[in-house]
């Protein structure tokens, strides 16, 4: 078998079927990385949704029998909505991170490495493979990395001449031995501003995350956001791109070559009061289809009250009682308790003052008087 014939066919093969970007590296273990996520753990600076065994991320051939290679792929995503509605006076909006518009890219991306697999075993019957997009074990830009997709810039993404860092990546071990492809040298060199603008300062420094503290992370939570996180968020429902939007290199890069990718303007930046009050099947009906919808709607209602309350919409104080008095989440209602306090006015005042009265779960009990607090 002529491999590195098999390779240019595939490249030739990948582009055909819209893959933007393909790599090819060996299998060998991530030894760098491998200190890198150790000294995460270490810091205590991990997200908690990663693959627990370290072992696991950075040594191929734990999770693959016999790896030869990883296939390394890209796909561009739009970094600008077309006819976006704005927010305004009495109908404020939240947003969705550019990662969550369209259909949601584990599902893209499966789709491509699974169609180049049915490539690659019509050229070789015996070929074996092992696919994975962003929850497997392998670390992706690592991957992505060493394979020559992009360079790894301070934001922690990997960063593309072509495509700026607005790329999915995914990646497929293999028992076949292609050549790999070189590293792409880090053009960031003493820019910084990924790091100076970080609203949480969750880049500690270049190519160093706090996860705890990132707002991607934060707005995927379940539990109260922490008190010092509340007024960093704004309106953002799910994921954050200000360390993507102030990359020069992200400057003037806006590709729209999928259409599946393509957002709907009502979803990825949605009417905030309606989330208040949607049920699950409503939910699971119009935002199944994003990767933003992963979490359920929980964390996506809770930092809709917290939008509302950045926003001081006066318009949302009935619909963040109703929360209040009704929800049986006591996440809702604390955080409906402090939204109430953050937006002001008499009538918040006096429903906080009798729902202290009311609540019997000492959570919320604190939330109110955090709220009552704002009046003092």
């Amino acid at each position: 078998m002529d491999f590195q014939q098999l390779k240019e066919d595939i490249i030739s093969y990948s582009k055909n079927i819209g893959i933007d970007k393909i790599g090819f590296t060996t299998a060998s273990a991530f030894d760098e990385m491998k200190n890198r996520l150790r000294r995460q753990e270490a810091l205590g600076y991990q997200s908690g949704f990663e693959e627990p065994d370290i072992e696991k991320r950075v040594h191929p051939d734990l999770i693959f029998d016999g790896p030869q290679s990883i296939i390394s792929i890209a796909l561009a995503y739009p970094s600008k909505m077309k006819d976006a509605p704005q927010s305004k006076r009495g109908e404020r909006r939240g947003i969705f991170c550019r990662a969550s518009w369209g259909t949601d890219y584990h599902v893209l991306l499966r789709e491509k490495l699974s169609m180049l697999e049915e490539y690659i075993l019509s050229r070789v019957p015996e070929a074996r493979f092992k696919s994975m997009v962003d929850t497997g074990e392998l670390v992706d830009r690592a991957v992505a990395e060493r394979a020559g997709i992009g360079w790894s810039g301070k934001n922690c993404a990997i960063i593309t001449p072509e495509f700026g860092s607005y790329v999915y990546l995914g990646e497929m071990i293999s028992n076949l031995p292609f050549e790999p492809d070189e590293p792409m040298e880090d053009r960031c060199g003493t820019c910084n501003k990924c790091i100076d603008v970080c609203p949480t300062g969750a880049l500690v420094e270049g190519g160093q995350l706090d996860a705890q503290k990132c707002i991607a992370f934060l707005t995927q939570t379940k539990g109260f956001l922490p008190d010092q996180f509340r007024t960093k968020i704004g309106n953002r429902l799910y994921g954050c791109d200000t360390c993507q939007t102030v990359c020069p290199e992200n400057k003037g890069k806006d590709f729209h070559l999928h259409a599946e990718m393509e957002p709907d303007p009502e979803i990825a930046k949605p009417l905030l009061k309606p989330l208040l009050s949607i049920s699950n099947k409503e939910f699971k009906e119009r935002y199944g289809h994003v990767s933003g919808s992963w979490r359920g709607k929980k964390p996506i209602q809770r930092n809709a009250l917290l939008a509302l309350a950045h926003f001081k919409d006066e318009t949302a104080v009935p619909d963040i009682i109703n929360v209040l008095e009704h929800d049986v989440r006591p996440v809702m209602r604390g955080t409906a308790a402090w939204a109430l306090g953050k937006i002001g006015g008499e009538e918040a005042k006096a429903v906080l003052t009798k729902a202290r009265e009311r609540e019997k779960d000492e959570e919320v009990i604190e939330e109110i008087e955090k709220g009552l607090a704002f009046f003092n």
